[in-house]
């Protein structure tokens, strides 16, 4: 399957991927657009960890979370994911109440189940227990008009490694201004 990204940048609108097939046996070749809009980022695990590989999760929510989740009333600044009994959860992710559903309505903070195949599941539960990982969701966008969360590996830093980062992002951004300064 070829994957080309049709919007040059990166940005939290819509962004389109182009999905190719071809089919030999019918000669059929269609193209198809998939529609992804970034709902939110934790901007906080950057800032936290070291942030390896990435895995896209399906999540089981109920009718007024994804209405929420379309609105964009999502905080995923302390979440991350805890595998028990052979599942992964969702914990501390904030959806806010859906302001027009009735006195019925989900928790802001309930757990949250993982949609993944049982062998992701088992290898990101291995890697956590042996290696001393931790599950963090990085993004939480809507696919397809389907709600998924990108989870990554992670491993925390230290005061240093912080301390570090934002040094080297200070000095990127006075040599981004003295350039800038020069071009005029």
């Amino acid at each position: 399957m070829l994957k080309a990204q049709l919007n040059g940048g990166t940005s939290s609108a819509l962004t389109g991927l182009l999905k190719f097939k071809l089919s030999l046996k019918y000669d059929i070749i269609y193209f198809r657009v998939v529609a992804i809009k970034i709902v939110a980022t934790n901007r906080k695990a950057y800032h936290n960890y070291h942030i390896g590989d990435s895995i896209e999760a399906g999540i089981a929510l109920t009718g007024t979370e994804i209405k929420s989740i379309r609105n964009g009333r999502v905080s995923l600044g302390d979440a991350y994911v805890r595998p028990e009994a052979g599942e992964l959860w969702l914990v501390n992710a904030h959806i806010a109440r859906y302001e027009a559903g009735s006195y019925l309505s989900h928790e802001a903070k309930r757990p949250r189940k993982l949609l993944l195949h049982r062998k992701q599941i088992d290898n990101l539960t291995s890697q956590v227990l042996e290696k001393g990982f931790t599950l963090v969701p990085v993004r939480l966008y809507i696919k397809d008009s389907l709600a998924k969360i990108a989870v990554a590996l992670a491993k925390g830093k230290k005061l240093y490694d912080k301390r570090e980062t934002i040094a080297r992002r200070e000095i990127e951004r006075e040599i981004g201004r003295a350039t800038k300064r020069q071009k005029l």
